[in-house]
């Protein structure tokens, strides 16, 4: 039997919950919700800077890694709230002078193991059935996509996928596009 590679819209929605129940509850949150509504790696998490994002405009520059396409996205207004919140929290950590978005308590920027350790663990606390590990995050966008009818190529552009084959997955699946069929 296949395991599930995702989480559903009401375990992310736990996950983030669990978030804020933490130390650094704002950090959390912001991380797992930038993971999940841009698609991200957990390498091209922790590689994100402050330089990336622009408030101002309300973007931020995502670079793809294993040769993906790297673009600007849109940044939604509970994703700037939430940077906002964060980045007056990041002022009180040691290396706030750091250009790397997120700090870890050292003031050094957290390493896929910690960022893996903290979603593994949050999953835990918000009582979500199966293990939680970061890849799910960009796997749920994929599907969370999909599930609005976003035209597939739309969706290889956004988590910059360079083989089609890798967005059809998330397509596929998608049982709501079958709807239409016998009208």
């Amino acid at each position: 039997m296949k395991k599930r590679k995702h989480l559903t819209s009401s375990e992310i929605d736990k996950l983030l919950e669990a978030s804020l129940n933490t130390t650094y509850g704002i950090r959390n949150y912001c991380l797992i919700y930038l993971a999940f509504t841009h698609g991200l790696r957990v390498s091209e998490l922790c590689y994100l800077r402050l330089s990336d994002l622009d408030l101002k405009q309300k973007t931020i520059c995502i670079y793809r890694l294993k040769n993906g396409f790297s673009t600007v996205q849109p940044l939604r207004e509970k994703e700037i709230e939430m940077l906002e919140r964060w980045l007056i929290l990041r002022k009180s950590f040691p290396g706030e002078d750091s250009d790397w978005l997120f700090l870890s308590m050292k003031g050094t920027k957290l390493s896929r193991k910690r960022i893996y350790s903290l979603i593994s663990s949050l999953g835990e606390q918000a009582s979500i059935s199966i293990k939680v590990h970061p890849h799910m995050l960009r796997h749920s966008c994929g599907f969370a996509l999909a599930d609005q009818g976003i035209d597939t190529r739309l969706i290889q552009d956004y988590l910059g996928h360079r083989n089609i084959q890798h967005t059809v997955t998330y397509t596929a699946s998608n049982s709501a596009r079958f709807l239409k069929l016998w009208k």
